[in-house]
């Protein structure tokens, strides 16, 4: 089945940029039907979407998130990675990547995506 795991520094420092990867097995990123997210979860608050890539490569950002944020692929590794610039104390979240058949920008729980990492924690401090 298909597995994801996220990977990346747990401290960022502000004004710093925020890198994680997204390694996925068992299915590969360039699937037409699936769409690739990234979601945050701050701490005492509900998830939130930052953004998506298609398995055509196209790529979907959140309005609220969009300019600081960049999502890419390595169709080689069969990974997608996040950056989000500037980051502020309000970053603090774990970070999950999932892989859905459309684009949820809202989700409720996790378990809205099809699959998904077990999840990793960032903070921002310095």
């Amino acid at each position: 089945q298909v597995q994801l795991q996220e990977s990346g520094p747990g401290l960022v420092k502000p004004s710093q940029t925020l890198s994680l990867t997204c390694t996925v097995s068992g299915g590969s990123i360039t699937t037409y039907s699936y769409y690739w997210s990234w979601i945050r979860q701050p701490p005492g608050k509900g998830l939130e979407w930052m953004g998506a890539i298609s398995g055509s490569g196209s790529i979907y950002y959140s309005p609220s998130l969009k300019s600081r944020t960049s999502i890419s692929r390595d169709t080689s590794k069969n990974q997608f990675t996040l950056q989000l610039s500037s980051v502020t104390t309000e970053d603090t979240a774990v970070y999950y990547c999932a892989r859905s058949p459309r684009i949820i920008a809202r989700p409720a729980r996790i378990s809205d995506y099809e699959c998904w990492g077990q999840g990793t924690q960032v903070t921002v401090s310095s």
